[in-house]
Protein backbone atom coordinates (compact mmCIF):
# COMPACT_ATOMS: atom_id res chain seq x y z
CA UNK A 1 0.00 0.00 0.00
CA UNK A 2 2.70 2.44 0.87
CA UNK A 3 4.28 2.06 -3.05
CA UNK A 4 0.13 3.11 -4.27
CA UNK A 5 -0.05 6.09 -2.04
CA UNK A 6 3.64 7.56 -2.71
CA UNK A 7 1.87 7.12 -6.63
CA UNK A 8 -0.95 8.91 -5.40
CA UNK A 9 1.05 11.75 -4.21
CA UNK A 10 3.29 12.21 -7.11
CA UNK A 11 -0.06 12.71 -9.65
CA UNK A 12 -1.11 14.77 -7.01
CA UNK A 13 1.53 17.41 -7.66
CA UNK A 14 -0.17 18.07 -11.26
CA UNK A 15 -2.92 19.77 -9.32
CA UNK A 16 -0.55 22.42 -7.93
CA UNK A 17 1.30 23.34 -11.85
CA UNK A 18 0.21 26.51 -13.45
CA UNK A 19 0.89 26.44 -17.11
CA UNK A 20 1.10 24.36 -19.94
CA UNK A 21 4.53 24.06 -20.67
CA UNK A 22 5.03 23.03 -16.82
CA UNK A 23 1.99 20.53 -16.73
CA UNK A 24 3.63 19.23 -20.03
CA UNK A 25 6.98 18.71 -18.32
CA UNK A 26 5.68 17.41 -15.10
CA UNK A 27 4.03 14.63 -16.60
CA UNK A 28 6.78 13.05 -18.14
CA UNK A 29 8.37 13.56 -14.84
CA UNK A 30 5.43 12.07 -13.31
CA UNK A 31 5.04 9.39 -15.38
CA UNK A 32 8.51 8.30 -15.38
CA UNK A 33 9.09 8.02 -11.70
CA UNK A 34 5.91 6.14 -11.31
CA UNK A 35 6.61 3.68 -14.09
CA UNK A 36 9.77 3.05 -12.77
CA UNK A 37 7.81 2.19 -9.30
CA UNK A 38 4.69 0.52 -10.81
CA UNK A 39 7.07 -2.05 -12.20
CA UNK A 40 9.88 -2.92 -9.53
CA UNK A 41 9.90 -5.73 -7.51
CA UNK A 42 11.18 -6.32 -3.92
CA UNK A 43 14.76 -7.59 -3.97
CA UNK A 44 14.57 -10.37 -2.22
CA UNK A 45 11.95 -11.71 -4.47
CA UNK A 46 13.83 -11.15 -7.12
CA UNK A 47 16.62 -12.85 -5.57
CA UNK A 48 14.83 -15.87 -5.08
CA UNK A 49 13.84 -16.41 -8.72
CA UNK A 50 15.29 -19.15 -10.21
CA UNK A 51 15.63 -17.28 -13.65
CA UNK A 52 17.53 -14.38 -12.30
CA UNK A 53 21.27 -13.89 -13.71
CA UNK A 54 23.91 -15.14 -11.44
CA UNK A 55 26.03 -11.35 -12.36
CA UNK A 56 22.66 -9.57 -10.89
CA UNK A 57 21.80 -11.97 -8.07
CA UNK A 58 25.13 -10.69 -6.78
CA UNK A 59 24.66 -7.36 -7.32
CA UNK A 60 21.56 -7.62 -5.89
CA UNK A 61 22.88 -9.26 -2.41
CA UNK A 62 26.13 -6.52 -2.51
CA UNK A 63 23.58 -3.88 -2.87
CA UNK A 64 21.51 -5.30 0.26
CA UNK A 65 24.61 -5.56 2.51
CA UNK A 66 25.12 -1.95 1.39
CA UNK A 67 22.15 -0.79 2.69
CA UNK A 68 22.33 -2.41 5.71
CA UNK A 69 26.39 -0.69 6.35
CA UNK A 70 24.92 2.45 4.96
CA UNK A 71 22.47 2.85 8.01
CA UNK A 72 24.43 1.00 10.92
CA UNK A 73 28.04 2.49 9.68
CA UNK A 74 27.30 5.73 8.16
CA UNK A 75 24.21 6.50 9.79
CA UNK A 76 22.36 7.42 6.92
CA UNK A 77 18.63 7.29 6.58
CA UNK A 78 17.91 4.27 4.47
CA UNK A 79 14.76 3.65 4.86
CA UNK A 80 12.91 1.87 2.18
CA UNK A 81 15.78 3.05 -0.65
CA UNK A 82 16.87 0.30 -2.70
CA UNK A 83 14.30 -2.21 -1.35
CA UNK A 84 13.21 -2.81 -4.86
CA UNK A 85 14.42 -3.41 -8.50
CA UNK A 86 13.71 -2.39 -12.20
CA UNK A 87 15.56 -3.18 -15.09
CA UNK A 88 15.72 0.31 -17.21
CA UNK A 89 15.61 0.34 -21.25
CA UNK A 90 18.66 2.34 -21.37
CA UNK A 91 21.68 2.71 -19.20
CA UNK A 92 20.59 5.86 -18.26
CA UNK A 93 17.44 6.61 -16.08
CA UNK A 94 17.30 10.38 -16.39
CA UNK A 95 18.88 12.76 -18.67
CA UNK A 96 20.23 16.26 -17.54
CA UNK A 97 19.69 19.35 -19.71
CA UNK A 98 21.93 22.08 -18.93
CA UNK A 99 21.68 25.65 -20.31
CA UNK A 100 24.10 28.20 -20.25
CA UNK A 101 24.16 31.89 -21.87
CA UNK A 102 27.10 31.86 -25.02
CA UNK A 103 28.94 34.46 -22.99
CA UNK A 104 28.50 33.32 -19.59
CA UNK A 105 29.50 30.61 -17.03
CA UNK A 106 26.19 31.49 -14.83
CA UNK A 107 23.19 28.25 -15.70
CA UNK A 108 19.85 28.90 -16.16
CA UNK A 109 17.90 27.79 -12.95
CA UNK A 110 14.93 26.11 -13.15
CA UNK A 111 12.38 25.55 -10.22
CA UNK A 112 10.89 22.47 -8.83
CA UNK A 113 8.36 21.98 -5.83
CA UNK A 114 10.04 20.92 -2.71
CA UNK A 115 13.60 20.82 -4.03
CA UNK A 116 13.92 24.11 -5.06
CA UNK A 117 16.15 25.99 -7.88
CA UNK A 118 18.80 23.31 -9.74
CA UNK A 119 21.69 24.29 -12.49
CA UNK A 120 19.79 21.82 -14.53
CA UNK A 121 16.34 20.21 -15.82
CA UNK A 122 15.92 16.30 -16.09
CA UNK A 123 13.92 14.69 -18.44
CA UNK A 124 13.09 10.55 -18.37
CA UNK A 125 12.03 11.76 -22.15
CA UNK A 126 14.86 12.09 -24.16
CA UNK A 127 13.16 13.20 -27.04
CA UNK A 128 11.45 16.30 -24.58
CA UNK A 129 15.10 17.00 -23.54
CA UNK A 130 16.24 17.09 -26.95
CA UNK A 131 13.50 19.29 -27.84
CA UNK A 132 14.44 21.72 -24.96
CA UNK A 133 17.94 21.74 -26.20
CA UNK A 134 16.65 22.77 -29.78
CA UNK A 135 14.89 25.76 -28.66
CA UNK A 136 17.99 27.48 -25.77
CA UNK A 137 20.63 26.72 -28.84
CA UNK A 138 18.33 28.65 -31.09
CA UNK A 139 18.57 31.40 -28.45
CA UNK A 140 22.12 31.32 -28.53
CA UNK A 141 22.81 29.02 -25.51
CA UNK A 142 25.71 26.79 -25.06
CA UNK A 143 23.95 23.51 -24.13
CA UNK A 144 24.72 20.06 -23.06
CA UNK A 145 22.87 16.73 -22.38
CA UNK A 146 24.33 14.55 -19.80
CA UNK A 147 22.99 11.11 -19.03
CA UNK A 148 22.45 10.25 -15.43
CA UNK A 149 23.00 6.61 -13.68
CA UNK A 150 20.72 7.79 -10.67
CA UNK A 151 18.63 10.12 -9.35
CA UNK A 152 16.99 10.93 -5.80
CA UNK A 153 13.62 12.05 -4.44
CA UNK A 154 15.40 12.80 -0.92
CA UNK A 155 13.29 10.24 0.96
CA UNK A 156 10.06 11.49 -0.54
CA UNK A 157 9.61 8.13 -2.00
CA UNK A 158 11.33 4.55 -1.96
CA UNK A 159 13.96 5.07 -4.64
CA UNK A 160 14.48 1.94 -6.34
CA UNK A 161 17.54 -0.09 -7.88
CA UNK A 162 17.90 -0.59 -11.13
CA UNK A 163 20.27 -1.80 -14.06
CA UNK A 164 21.69 1.74 -13.98
CA UNK A 165 23.57 0.69 -10.44
CA UNK A 166 23.74 -3.43 -11.09
CA UNK A 167 25.60 -2.70 -14.43
CA UNK A 168 28.48 -0.78 -12.18
CA UNK A 169 31.60 -2.81 -10.65
CA UNK A 170 29.96 -3.30 -7.26
CA UNK A 171 32.47 -0.25 -5.55
CA UNK A 172 30.71 2.00 -8.52
CA UNK A 173 27.43 1.12 -7.20
CA UNK A 174 28.08 1.02 -3.70
CA UNK A 175 29.60 4.44 -4.27
CA UNK A 176 26.97 5.67 -6.06
CA UNK A 177 24.17 4.09 -3.08
CA UNK A 178 25.77 6.51 -0.34
CA UNK A 179 26.03 9.46 -2.82
CA UNK A 180 21.81 8.96 -3.44
CA UNK A 181 21.10 8.67 0.23
CA UNK A 182 23.33 11.30 1.57
CA UNK A 183 20.74 14.02 -0.50
CA UNK A 184 18.14 12.27 2.27
CA UNK A 185 20.18 13.80 4.98
CA UNK A 186 21.03 17.24 4.19
CA UNK A 187 19.39 18.82 0.95
CA UNK A 188 20.02 22.90 0.39
CA UNK A 189 17.26 23.99 -2.24
CA UNK A 190 18.65 26.24 -4.68
CA UNK A 191 22.37 25.03 -4.21
CA UNK A 192 23.83 22.36 -6.13
CA UNK A 193 27.57 22.68 -4.99
CA UNK A 194 26.66 22.47 -2.02
CA UNK A 195 24.51 19.52 -1.96
CA UNK A 196 26.79 17.42 -4.33
CA UNK A 197 29.92 18.11 -3.03
CA UNK A 198 28.75 17.24 0.24
CA UNK A 199 27.01 13.95 -1.01
CA UNK A 200 30.23 13.08 -2.69
CA UNK A 201 32.25 13.46 0.44
CA UNK A 202 29.96 10.88 2.33
CA UNK A 203 30.55 8.54 -0.76
CA UNK A 204 34.27 8.63 -0.73
CA UNK A 205 34.50 7.71 2.51
CA UNK A 206 31.58 5.32 2.94
CA UNK A 207 33.30 3.53 0.13
CA UNK A 208 36.74 3.80 1.74
CA UNK A 209 34.99 1.96 4.86
CA UNK A 210 33.17 -0.29 2.73
CA UNK A 211 36.49 -1.76 0.84
CA UNK A 212 38.40 -1.94 4.20
CA UNK A 213 35.61 -4.23 5.77
CA UNK A 214 35.99 -6.10 2.59
CA UNK A 215 39.60 -6.47 2.70
CA UNK A 216 40.01 -4.30 -0.55
CA UNK A 217 42.22 -1.71 0.35
CA UNK A 218 43.46 -1.44 -3.19
CA UNK A 219 40.43 -0.77 -5.18
CA UNK A 220 39.85 2.62 -2.96
CA UNK A 221 43.55 3.43 -4.03
CA UNK A 222 41.68 3.42 -7.52
CA UNK A 223 38.88 5.13 -6.23
CA UNK A 224 41.44 7.76 -4.78
CA UNK A 225 43.43 7.68 -8.49
CA UNK A 226 39.83 8.51 -9.92
CA UNK A 227 39.17 11.22 -7.76
CA UNK A 228 43.26 13.01 -8.80
CA UNK A 229 41.80 12.78 -11.39
CA UNK A 230 38.91 14.80 -11.32
CA UNK A 231 40.07 16.95 -9.02
CA UNK A 232 43.09 17.43 -11.55
CA UNK A 233 40.67 18.40 -14.21
CA UNK A 234 38.46 20.96 -11.78
CA UNK A 235 42.03 23.04 -11.42
CA UNK A 236 42.11 23.02 -15.23
CA UNK A 237 38.12 24.15 -15.32
CA UNK A 238 38.73 26.80 -12.65
CA UNK A 239 41.75 28.09 -14.43
CA UNK A 240 40.14 28.39 -17.49
CA UNK A 241 36.68 29.68 -16.01
CA UNK A 242 38.42 32.34 -14.56
CA UNK A 243 40.28 33.17 -18.16
CA UNK A 244 36.44 33.20 -19.39
CA UNK A 245 34.92 35.72 -16.83
CA UNK A 246 37.47 38.16 -17.99
CA UNK A 247 36.44 37.56 -21.76
CA UNK A 248 32.79 38.07 -21.17
CA UNK A 249 33.34 41.10 -19.18
CA UNK A 250 34.48 42.81 -21.94
CA UNK A 251 31.21 42.21 -24.37
CA UNK A 252 31.36 46.32 -24.27
CA UNK A 253 34.64 46.53 -26.30
CA UNK A 254 35.17 43.82 -28.58
CA UNK A 255 32.18 42.48 -30.88
CA UNK A 256 30.37 39.31 -30.65
CA UNK A 257 32.87 37.72 -33.17
CA UNK A 258 35.50 38.84 -31.67
CA UNK A 259 34.77 36.87 -28.68
CA UNK A 260 33.38 33.80 -30.03
CA UNK A 261 37.12 33.35 -31.58
CA UNK A 262 38.69 34.18 -28.61
CA UNK A 263 36.48 32.14 -26.67
CA UNK A 264 36.93 28.87 -28.92
CA UNK A 265 40.67 29.35 -28.29
CA UNK A 266 40.16 29.52 -24.63
CA UNK A 267 38.36 26.18 -24.83
CA UNK A 268 40.59 24.41 -27.84
CA UNK A 269 42.85 24.86 -25.26
CA UNK A 270 41.12 23.66 -22.42
CA UNK A 271 40.76 20.71 -24.57
CA UNK A 272 44.22 19.92 -25.24
CA UNK A 273 45.59 20.15 -21.62
CA UNK A 274 42.59 17.78 -21.02
CA UNK A 275 43.82 15.63 -23.27
CA UNK A 276 47.46 15.45 -21.79
CA UNK A 277 46.37 15.11 -17.99
CA UNK A 278 44.30 11.71 -19.38
CA UNK A 279 47.48 10.55 -20.55
CA UNK A 280 48.80 10.30 -17.03
CA UNK A 281 45.60 7.66 -15.74
CA UNK A 282 44.40 4.34 -16.92
CA UNK A 283 40.83 5.65 -17.30
CA UNK A 284 38.68 8.33 -19.14
CA UNK A 285 38.64 11.78 -16.94
CA UNK A 286 35.56 13.04 -16.23
CA UNK A 287 34.32 14.19 -19.47
CA UNK A 288 34.72 11.16 -21.27
CA UNK A 289 38.00 9.81 -23.77
CA UNK A 290 39.99 12.51 -25.05
CA UNK A 291 39.50 14.10 -27.58
CA UNK A 292 36.76 16.37 -26.29
CA UNK A 293 34.61 19.32 -27.20
CA UNK A 294 33.61 21.45 -24.39
CA UNK A 295 31.27 24.74 -23.56
CA UNK A 296 29.90 26.78 -21.26
CA UNK A 297 27.62 24.27 -20.13
CA UNK A 298 29.91 21.63 -19.91
CA UNK A 299 32.50 23.16 -17.65
CA UNK A 300 29.58 25.01 -15.33
CA UNK A 301 27.81 21.93 -14.40
CA UNK A 302 31.16 20.21 -13.73
CA UNK A 303 31.93 22.93 -11.29
CA UNK A 304 28.83 22.61 -9.82
CA UNK A 305 29.62 19.33 -8.86
CA UNK A 306 33.16 19.62 -7.17
CA UNK A 307 33.48 22.17 -6.12
CA UNK A 308 33.48 21.71 -2.37
CA UNK A 309 34.74 18.12 -1.80
CA UNK A 310 37.56 18.47 -0.48
CA UNK A 311 35.74 21.50 2.25
CA UNK A 312 33.21 18.21 3.42
CA UNK A 313 36.09 16.00 3.25
CA UNK A 314 37.93 18.64 5.81
CA UNK A 315 34.72 19.26 7.86
CA UNK A 316 34.62 15.17 8.07
CA UNK A 317 38.20 14.86 9.59
CA UNK A 318 37.00 17.72 12.38
CA UNK A 319 34.31 16.11 13.39
CA UNK A 320 36.23 12.80 13.95
CA UNK A 321 35.18 11.17 10.99
CA UNK A 322 31.89 10.46 13.49
CA UNK A 323 28.99 10.59 10.92
CA UNK A 324 26.78 12.04 13.28
CA UNK A 325 28.57 15.04 14.22
CA UNK A 326 29.54 15.83 10.88
CA UNK A 327 26.14 15.65 9.39
CA UNK A 328 24.90 17.69 12.25
CA UNK A 329 27.95 20.30 11.54
CA UNK A 330 26.51 20.24 8.08
CA UNK A 331 23.53 20.63 8.48
CA UNK A 332 24.63 24.30 10.88
CA UNK A 333 26.18 25.24 7.97
CA UNK A 334 23.32 24.60 5.67
CA UNK A 335 21.42 27.30 7.80
CA UNK A 336 24.04 30.31 7.45
CA UNK A 337 22.89 32.78 4.87
CA UNK A 338 24.91 32.30 1.80
CA UNK A 339 27.78 34.65 1.51
CA UNK A 340 29.08 33.34 5.30
CA UNK A 341 28.22 29.79 4.07
CA UNK A 342 30.59 30.29 1.14
CA UNK A 343 33.06 31.42 3.22
CA UNK A 344 32.96 29.03 5.91
CA UNK A 345 33.62 26.21 2.66
CA UNK A 346 36.29 28.17 1.26
CA UNK A 347 37.71 28.10 4.52
CA UNK A 348 37.49 25.11 5.22
CA UNK A 349 38.96 24.12 1.60
CA UNK A 350 42.01 25.87 2.25
CA UNK A 351 42.74 23.84 5.35
CA UNK A 352 42.27 20.52 3.38
CA UNK A 353 45.55 18.45 3.21
CA UNK A 354 44.62 14.73 2.10
CA UNK A 355 41.57 12.59 1.75
CA UNK A 356 43.14 9.83 3.98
Amino acid sequence: MKQLSQVYLILLLLAALPGCSSVSYYTQVISGHVSLMIRSEPVDEVLQRPDTPPELSQALSSAQSARTFAEHRLKLPVGGAFSSFVALEHPWVVVNLVAVPEFSLTPKQWCYPFVGCQAYRGYFDLAMAKEARRHFDSQGYDTFIGAVTAYSTLGWFDDPLHTGFTNLSEDRMVALMFHELAHRVVYLSGDTAFNESFATAVELEGLRLWLEREGQPEVFERALLRLEHRNRTLELVNDTSETLRRLYEQQSVLNREQLRQRKQQILDDLANRYEALAAHYPEPGPFGSAPVQLNNANLALFQQYNQYVPAFRRLLKESGFDFEQFYEAVSRLSEQPETERKKALNALSERFDEHL
